[in-house]
């Protein structure tokens, strides 16, 4: 059993969504597919993932340093202990060779993107569903039936009026969501909070609504949306600084009482510490939410819950950033407190599979193997044409 080739090419996203920072004119993602020797239905098994969204393609990377490495390595190497299957693990250590300590946010979304595809190709040769072989691993193999999912929306449309977000939170709504997050940051503070009020009425309670100010904010700015919000009770306010700036995390944890969130620019088991120690984030109320394809990958996620546990953190507070089929085979595998939604938005990027159903704020999880790409028709065909298959 053996890798025999691992694929990259770069998708661009197309689409006209901007946040409090940016737009995504000229988004792109990686593609990878790995290609095994093992055979099903008379076709190789293989393993997708792309590097999530908000990060540029980074196949410069994999092809002239992280692929070579692991088509280097001998393929016994690269088995587990049965011998039956691929070791993420050791696909990535294979991957880190000569690797510097550090550099962390250079690396880890293409070794982190290419670990993913691999754990996809595992559970398929497993023939089992991805989250039931994380299960397996790390959570005592408890699975759920569905697992807790909210829209990320509310973005910064050409054009757009509040009517329009409001509409756009009704059909959320209508959809099966219950809980919603809506972008701040690109406007005024008091034209921000006219549009929260208005996503408000729509959606009851702050309970069901969470903000994401996608790191805009110095401190000042940071601060004066802190006192803004804080009468609202929101289920949490996201990234009002930049994702490093623990001092500043730390001050706004000290005068902001409902939750606070952060973690999707976090690359490493080391920032997530930090964070924790020196960020002032309160377990049992804030959010981290790590996006495991950006930072490594599944095994390396793995490490980081369990420093997270040693610090009194519990997994109900994971929520992965992603908004994709690889975030929500997680929450499920690791029991994490939920996952994201982008229907609609990032093309044939965004949402889960095509059937993919949402009541009552909550996703069924289907029984398809690995991942679950293949429920998604255009996705999947931009993956099986780069693997050939």
């Amino acid at each position: 059993m053996r890798i025999v080739d691992i694929r990259e090419t770069a998708i661009p996203l197309k689409s006209k969504l901007a946040n409090s920072s940016f737009d995504f004119s000229e988004m792109t993602t990686s593609v990878v597919a790995v290609i095994t020797d093992v055979i099903r239905d008379g076709k190789p098994v293989c393993g997708f993932a792309f590097n999530s969204t908000g990060r540029y393609a980074c196949g410069a990377q994999m092809r002239e340093r992280f692929i070579p490495r692991i088509m280097a390595a001998a393929p016994d190497t690269l088995l587990d202990a049965t011998g039956e299957n691929i070791d993420p693990d050791k696909v990535l250590a294979a991957m880190m060779r000569r690797e510097k300590i550090g550099g962390d946010a250079e690396r880890s979304i293409g070794m982190g993107t290419i670990e993913v595809a691999v754990w996809d190709a595992v559970a398929k040769i497993a023939g089992q569903p991805l989250y039931k072989v994380l299960a397996d691993r790390f959570s005592g193999g408890t699975v759920p039936d569905k697992v807790f999912c909210y829209v990320g929306g509310g973005w910064y449309w050409p054009g757009q009026t509040i009517k329009d977000l409001q509409e756009e939170m009704r059909r959320h709504l209508d959809a099966g969501y219950n809980m919603v997050k809506m972008k701040v940051g690109g406007l005024p503070l008091d034209e921000d909070v006219r549009r929260l009020e208005a996503v408000l009425q729509i959606v009851g309670s702050g309970d069901n609504l969470a903000v994401d100010a996608n790191g805009k904010f110095g401190r000042d700015e940071a601060l004066a949306y802190a006192k803004a919000l804080a009468p609202f009770k929101l289920r949490w306010f996201e990234e009002p600084c930049h994702p490093l700036d623990l001092a500043l995390f730390a001050e706004l944890a000290s005068v902001y009482a409902p939750p606070l969130a952060t973690g999707e620019n976090l690359y490493s088991t080391q920032d997530v510490e930090n964070l924790v120690r020196f960020g002032g984030w309160r377990a049992g109320s804030d959010i981290i939410q790590v996006d495991p394809p950006q930072a490594y990958g599944i095994a390396q996620y793995a490490r980081t819950l369990e420093m997270l546990k040693r610090h009194g953190w519990q997994r109900s507070a994971m929520f992965p950033h992603g908004g994709n089929q690889m975030s929500l085979a997680m929450a499920a595998g690791f029991g994490l407190g939920g996952a994201e939604s982008y229907p609609g938005v990032f093309g044939d990027f965004g949402g889960f599979a095509d059937d993919a159903r949402v009541e009552n704020g909550a996703v069924t999880l289907s029984g398809r193997l690995g991942i679950g790409f293949e429920g998604q028709a255009a996705l999947y065909k931009i993956m099986r044409e780069l693997a050939r298959i």
